[in-house]
């Protein structure tokens, strides 16, 4: 999958991750990054690519230049490229990744209890990855 932007995957009926897509569009003025759902064929697509689908499934999926982040690593990605302060979070990145990702995994696991679920997300029409 080739984009010219890169492309955030979330869980679309997740609180938290739409909270943090409202997040990322308010801080990216620049107009960086496209979205989609896990749950649209373009995420289905991208998940069926990914070895380890099951973990993927409870993960932010980050595509850029043709390559996939998955959990902490896509976030800190997240924060390098939408640039300003928030790229200085990439120093984290020094932080061995089974540690980052134990802590992720565990938010990720609570999610949806400690967050709740919801049904949409309103994004600007030509942020959509479909």
């Amino acid at each position: 999958m080739k984009h010219e932007r890169p492309v955030i995957f979330f869980d679309g009926g997740c609180k938290l991750c739409n909270g943090s897509v409202a997040f990322v569009l308010k801080h990216d003025r620049k107009g960086r990054f496209l979205f989609a759902t896990l749950q649209s064929a373009a995420g289905q697509a991208v998940l069926s690519q990914i070895r380890d689908n099951k973990q993927s499934r409870d993960s932010i999926v980050y595509l850029e230049n043709e390559k996939v982040y998955l959990r902490s690593t896509a976030i800190l990605k997240i924060f390098k490229r939408l640039g300003g302060w928030w790229k200085l979070l990439y120093v984290f990145m020094i932080v061995p990744a089974f540690l980052r990702n134990a802590v992720y995994d565990v938010i990720a696991r609570n999610r949806h209890r400690w967050f709740g679920r919801t049904g949409c997300i309103l994004i600007p029409p030509g942020r959509i990855k479909s």
